[in-house]
């Protein structure tokens, strides 16, 4: 170390970057990149409020000398070709993952003056200190090669060849090189401004040495099970208990993970109740709320498998509910109120909707239940997918094709629109003579995005209308992210959020949807 390195450093600092920090950022970049420019205000602080940690700088003698911007993010949703505005959803970096694996850096810039004094090393090494200490397996860079337009002759990938057979200097890739960097490959059309670099870019990897592997809480994939149930009448409650365990003995020997049954299916028990008029025989279900929970936490257990357990119909504080209940694998028991109530069921039954909405974690992977109606209604679900739901059930009971009609719509229209799978399972059969339980019309299924990635038609799963079945389908959650990121269209990440704010009073605490 030399004597003016000791005092160098006195007169450094390294810092997070601060909303009053743009106009110096702005400058720099539009001196040092004329040609790329700068971010906007707008897009700079959504960056720091993204992720503060992310955006950097260094001050010498009180000035900005240089910056760095960077964000988090899945790399196996990434490990393909992609542009800069894409990776950075043109700039708002709404794309960051604050448990995404790779620390992706979108720019670095050293004012002129301060060249030679190594600021971008104190900038990379900030990063690799921010990724040890949070445990981050890898640092990825989209590099510039200012170089390749002196040379015409050649393409981006045989230019790169060239500077990593020393045949060629080029000022930015031989840096990083030198800073242990590794090419991955070239993208061609990476930032069509960046006109010394024709558009192109190296992508180069930095493996963190002191990554410790973990087990992920986020599975990549789930296989899910929808049960089309067939409405008979029964004798006893034993005959409705093997009814339900021969589904889920199914899903046990198909290994599913997740079990889907239709709303009202304890509906079917109304025949062991006392025959008076509808309001008070579907009240008269709550005598079995106990025997129907156990059954359904014992199969759940029995057979490895979560499982959504249809609705069911109680009372509580004298009032009557339509509940679903998610019974895990490991015997716990979560429950989600209907929240939107039909006006047949408010005129004739009385029931109550429920007033929250819950988000569920699982063995294999965060899930929501929208029950029938409900998911009508697009804010329920936005919500979920803010609170990182990967699925959302429907279990639904519809008499005529127009209901179903109504319910299916509505389920695939949020799956287009949150990037989320959807499964939804539907009654079938009937009991005649019993008002609101005579006739019923399903085609269950598992419903997807609609995009190039997934089946044509965005439906994964299908049963044929008003069959007894069951529908199984294997759910990759890694293409859901990388399509949602990725897609020929994005609306989830496209959502105009200056033009409109949903405010959801959540059952654990406020949330603005972003």
């Amino acid at each position: 170390m030399t004597e003016q390195e000791p005092e160098l450093e006195s007169r450094l600092s390294l810092r997070p970057l601060t909303p009053a920090d743009y106009e110096q950022v702005a400058a720099m970049h539009k001196a040092v990149f004329p040609e790329i420019g700068a971010w906007t205000r707008a897009d700079f602080l959504k960056q720091l409020e993204r992720f503060p940690e992310g955006q950097l700088c260094v001050e010498l003698d009180g000035a900005l000398v240089a910056t760095s911007s960077s964000l988090r993010l899945t790399w196996a949703d990434w490990d393909e070709d992609h542009t800069f505005d894409e990776v950075t959803h043109n700039g708002d970096i709404r794309t960051h993952e604050p448990d995404g694996d790779t620390l992706y850096g979108t720019d670095m810039v050293v004012d002129p003056g301060a060249r030679g004094l190594r600021m971008a090393r104190r900038l990379y090494e900030a990063r690799k200190a921010y990724m040890a200490s949070h445990n981050v397996r890898r640092m990825v860079i989209a590099g510039r090669i200012p170089g390749l337009h002196l040379h015409p002759e050649l393409t981006a990938q045989a230019y790169v060849t060239e500077v990593l057979a020393k045949h060629l200097v080029d000022p930015t890739l031989t840096v990083q090189l030198g800073m242990g960097f590794t090419v991955l490959r070239v993208i061609s059309n990476y930032l069509d401004t960046d006109r010394e670099s024709r558009g192109a870019a190296v992508l180069m990897e930095w493996i963190n040495p002191f990554w410790v592997p973990i087990n992920s809480k986020r599975p990549r994939q789930a296989r899910v099970a929808a049960v089309q149930y067939r409405m008979r009448a029964i004798d006893r409650f034993e005959d409705f208990a093997a009814q339900c365990e021969y589904y889920a003995d199914l899903a046990s020997d198909y290994r599913c993970d997740f079990l889907l049954y239709p709303e009202l299916l304890t509906n079917q028990l109304i025949t062991l109740v006392d025959p008076v008029r509808p309001a008070l025989r579907v009240r008269a279900l709550d005598q079995f709320t106990d025997r129907y929970i156990q059954l359904f936490q014992n199969l759940a257990i029995k057979h490895n498998v979560n499982i959504i357990g249809g609705t069911h119909l109680l009372i509580e504080n004298d009032r009557l509910y339509n509940v679903a209940f998610l019974f895990h694998r490991d015997g716990r028991v979560d429950r989600q109120e209907k929240l939107h109530i039909t006006p047949a069921e408010a005129r004739w039954w009385g029931v109550t909707p429920g007033d929250g909405l819950r988000v569920f974690d699982t063995d294999a992977g965060r899930i929501a239940i929208n029950i029938c109606y409900d998911v009508e209604f697009p804010e329920l679900a936005r919500v979920a997918k803010s609170k990182g739901a990967q699925i959302l059930f429907v279990p639904y009971n519809t008499d005529l094709r127009t209901g179903h009609v109504r319910v299916r719509t509505c389920a695939h229209a949020r799956a287009i629109e949150n990037h989320m799978y959807v499964v939804i399972s539907g009654m079938c059969g009937g009991l005649p003579g019993i008002d609101w339980s005579e006739i019923h019309f399903a085609r269950s299924a598992v419903l997807t995005p609609s995009d190039i990635a997934f089946p044509r038609d965005g439906v994964a799963a299908e049963a044929n209308d008003n069959i007894e079945t069951l529908v199984v389908h294997d759910l990759d959650f890694a293409r859901i992210r990388r399509v949602q990121r990725q897609g020929e269209v994005r609306p989830w990440i496209d959502r105009r959020t200056d033009l409109y704010q949903i405010h959801w009073a959540g059952e654990d605490d406020p949330q603005v949807i972003k």
